[in-house]
């Protein structure tokens, strides 16, 4: 199982990733940030019922039986797959995070869970998703990429009442690009 880190260990950065560090390490909306440096937009990739990974039934604390939705989106940024979001929500306890889950389309989560003052964010967690995780395979795709040894990846939980939605995000290697850094340092 990849390993999920309470901070970003630079050693896991990679000497080409370290621009992305500043990206991984936002407090605020990503969504937000994007919109102020380019042409945003969200792609629904699935949406479906399904048990979630082993690593995020840990996050969650839900067994490996609980069947829990699952949204996988892309946010672009000038028509660019910029980061690939997973994003599980344990179907029960029913309440009104899965009817706003269900009705999101194509709005990023990010413009709810930040916009709410109901949202209470945990803390974030990090890792280098590489083969051996289910969610590489899937970036790879989203992401538009022929290969890739790792992705640097953050993911964190916002809860809501009794209900707790877990949000992984894997960043595309392109916001390390210089346009990517000094565009958004502009905007900051």
């Amino acid at each position: 199982m990849i390993g999920w880190y309470k901070y970003l260990p630079v050693a896991n950065c990679g000497r080409e990733n370290r621009a992305l560090r500043d990206w991984l390490n936002e407090s605020g909306s990503l969504t937000a940030r994007l919109k102020t440096i380019g042409a945003f937009r969200v792609q629904v990739l699935r949406q479906y019922l399904q048990h979630a990974n082993a690593d995020e039934c840990v996050a969650l604390g839900v067994s490996a039986r609980t069947p829990c939705w699952v949204r996988e989106v892309v946010l672009f940024c000038d028509d660019r797959p910029v980061i690939f979001a997973h994003t599980v929500l344990a179907a029960k306890p029913r309440g009104v995070l899965g009817r706003w889950f269900a009705r999101l389309g194509n709005r990023s989560l990010g413009s709810l869970l930040f916009a709410h003052p109901g949202f209470r964010r945990g803390s974030l967690s990090f890792a280098r998703i590489d083969a051996r995780h289910p969610l590489h395979a899937l970036a790879l795709v989203a992401l538009d990429l022929q290969a890739n040894a790792g992705f640097l990846s953050r993911r964190c939980a916002h809860r809501f009442r009794a209900q707790a939605v877990l949000v992984t995000e894997v960043f595309s290697p392109v916001l390390g690009e210089p346009q990517y850094r000094a565009r958004s340092e502009n905007n900051r």
